[in-house]
């Protein structure tokens, strides 16, 4: 099998993991972006060491210790979600502005104006 193949797919994938990060709104979808895109890397590693025909097979370990990583980044990361999500209520990353309690953060302009009406 040619090398070509594996890395013009790892490229599609990281591609499009790329344009998930950049482009949702929602933090799951975020994280399911930045796992194709480390899915694509572990597909490049594979490859590159069956072309390099390795003793060692340096690919293959680099590729579970990637694995490792990912697994525990995913953990960690809808752990963050879900506390964010049950605090802010919302899962979207433009509305998650400020890291602190959401009580004491401003208003926004409109809520402004609606409370000054009410008064």
């Amino acid at each position: 099998m040619h090398l070509a193949y594996p890395v013009v797919l790892a490229a599609l994938l990281f591609s499009v993991g790329v344009y998930g990060v950049l482009a949702r709104r929602n933090v799951v979808l975020v994280l399911m972006s930045v796992e194709l895109m480390l899915n694509a890397v572990n597909l490049d590693l594979v490859a590159f060491d069956v072309w390099l025909r390795d003793t060692l097979h340096a690919g293959q370990a680099l590729t579970l210790f990637t694995i490792t990583i990912a697994a525990a980044e995913i953990g960690l990361g809808l752990a963050i979600v879900l506390l964010v999500f049950r605090t802010r209520r919302t899962a979207d990353v433009d509305r998650i502005t400020a890291l602190g309690d959401p009580a004491e953060a401003e208003p926004e302009p409109a809520e402004a104006e609606l409370k000054g009406q009410a008064a």
